[in-house]
């Protein structure tokens, strides 16, 4: 099993996250209109995939505006954050903070974070994470944060997605 930190202390992921070179899990996660997205409606488009814990903080608020702020400059591209928070908070969080140009998908039942090992039981949200996905689903760039509270390396990730397109 896998550990990272949040904040000071140690936890354990409930598996092992795929790793670049892997086929990006099956999951079903929910939209904006509680209808369910696939793994494979997800596919057909390089991929910028994140996962947070919550939007509602500072961290994680801050890092899918600074990706949202980049999707319109990848039209190839598919940008998409998956948090554990309810569809009616993604909604006002998107609204309040005019987020448009990415997918923003709810993983309150927890079948992404089961699949992709992502979940932490002690902290009942996922670890952040960023991968970059290839057209066909495979994971060509990851980064599973030590550091649950710390921002990604966005330039990394952007420069991985530049290789797909």
């Amino acid at each position: 099993m896998m550990k990272v930190k949040l904040m000071d202390h140690e936890v354990e992921l409930v598996g092992t996250p795929p790793a670049v070179g892997d086929r990006l899990p099956e999951f079903t996660v929910r939209n904006d209109q509680n209808q369910p997205v696939t793994t494979n409606d997800l596919l057909g488009k390089p991929m910028v995939l994140c996962a947070v814990p919550d939007l509602d903080t500072d961290v994680c608020s801050m890092e899918t505006k600074k990706f949202n702020q980049q999707a319109d400059q990848y039209p190839a591209a598919r940008f998409v954050t998956i948090s554990n928070n309810s569809i009616a908070e993604q909604t006002d969080w998107c609204a309040a903070k005019g987020v448009q140009n990415l997918s923003v998908l709810s993983d309150a039942q927890g079948e992404f974070g089961q699949a992709t090992g992502l979940y932490v039981p002690s902290f009942k949200h996922l670890a952040r994470a960023v991968f970059v996905v290839d057209a066909q689903g495979k994971i060509t760039y990851e980064e599973i944060l030590d550091q649950i509270a710390a921002e990604p390396n966005y330039q990394q990730a952007l420069m991985a997605l530049e290789q797909l397109l």
